[in-house]
Parts: C-alpha cells; structure tokens; sequence
C-alpha cells in the first residue's frame, strides 16, 4: 500500500466516524432527556446521585442515569452495530461477495487469500456467535473443495478492529482453539491488511483527529436539565 493509498483509508474512516458514530451519539443522547428512557433502579440512582456529586438533587441523579448511557453504553453499541457500514465505506475496496464474509484481501505477511469475517471489538461476539462464524467458515470451505478451489482454516480469519490478543474474550478464543481459524486483532489485522506496520496507530490518530470537533458539552447541559425537570426525577429526590 502506497501513502496515496493509505490516505484514502484514513479519510474514508474519518468521514464514516464523523458522519455515522459522532451523529448517531447526538441523536441517541438527545433522546435521554425523559425518564422513561431509562430503567430506574430507585435505590440505585439515588445512591449514585451521592457518590457522584454528593447529593441526591435531581441535577445529580440525572447526571447518574445520563452519564453511563452516554459515555459508555451508547456510543460502544452504536461502534458494533455500524461494523458493516464501516466494511462498506471505508473497507469497499476489500468487499466480498461470498455468503458470510466481509472482506477479502492478500495478507501482506504472508501472501495468502484470506476471507474474513470483520468484528469491532475484542468483547463484541457472545457464546451462540461462535459456532455461527465457524458454521460461515466451514461453508465457504466446503464450497471451494466443490469448486476445486484450496481453502484451508489459516485463510479463514475473524478480524477485530482494535484491541490486542491478552483483551480477547474466551468466544473468540473458542474460535482459534476449538474450531483452529486465526483471530487477526488490532495492529496485527491492519498491519496484514495493508502491509503497513504503523496503520493501526495512525488510524487511531485520524480518528483522534475528528473527535476534536465532539464538543457536546452545551447540548448535554441541557439534556441534564430538561432530564432533572422531569416529574419521575424529582420525585426520586424529594
């Protein structure tokens, strides 16, 4: 890969970031300014009204209920569930149209033909997911031996956006142990991808650079006040 190339990528992911999780976020965020966005543990959100501000006023418990959502849930469920628009915005060139691949590329370390299965994070599948990915492997095996074409397990890859191998969780451990296809993670997946081995951390750095432009502090503000105003809100304060 060419550094004509490498840019293409980097601004195809920044524009998707901007464009499809930044987006989404402000929506989703928008859409917590009423209690009935929330399932309220009573004891709880009082609780964490105390821990986090020191009272238990309807300013603190809406901070309590909002925050999590918004700094955490939120943002990391819209990350995984746009792993497809991100295949096909930012990965098209790489596109499959073999049944339950995502992409399909040379591996730059070792020149082979890999069909991957493309996953955001390293804790983004669960136990059933297992042996569904391994059902879309074995698939595409069997049909290359009918189409006299060799595909072997090594060219079966998940390949896991971000993240390193000590952070993989036991299912996709189960993937490589019990069901033997390669698990390509973070710096190791973009550095066979493109050939480049500092991909990984400058698509980091891309990124990094739209996420100066995700000041939502004066909307927020105001999503927490019309949240605390809300009569469910007080009425846990009082």
């Amino acid at each position: 890969m060419n550094q004509a190339e490498k840019n293409v990528i980097l601004n195809k992911a920044q524009k998707w970031f901007r464009d499809t999780i930044a987006t989404n976020h402000v929506v989703n965020t928008k859409k917590l300014s009423k209690s009935s966005a929330f399932d309220i543990n009573p004891f709880l959100a009082v609780y964490l009204s105390n821990f986090l501000t020191g009272e238990a006023k309807p300013e603190g418990i809406a901070k309590a209920l909002l925050y999590p959502r918004v700094l955490g849930t939120s943002i990391t469920t819209s990350f995984g569930t746009n792993i497809q628009k991100f295949t096909n915005d930012v990965l098209s060139s790489y596109g499959s149209t073999t049944s339950g691949i995502d992409i399909e590329f040379e591996d730059q370390l070792n020149g082979n033909k890999i069909y991957c299965q493309l996953k955001s994070g390293p804790n983004t599948i669960n136990k059933d997911d297992v042996e569904t990915i391994a059902g879309h492997f074995n698939k595409v095996i069997h049909l290359g031996r009918t189409n006299n074409l060799r595909i072997t397990h090594n060219d079966m890859v998940v390949g896991v956006i971000y993240g390193d191998e000590d952070s993989l969780s036991s299912h996709y451990k189960r993937i490589n142990l019990e069901y033997h296809y390669p698990i390509y993670i973070g710096q190791n997946f973009w550095h066979r991808l493109t050939g480049d081995e500092t991909f990984y951390t400058d698509l980091i750095h891309a990124i990094g650079e739209v996420a100066v432009e995700a000041d939502f502090t004066k909307e927020l503000k105001e999503v927490i006040k019309t949240l605390a105003d809300d009569p469910e809100i007080k009425k846990l304060s009082d």
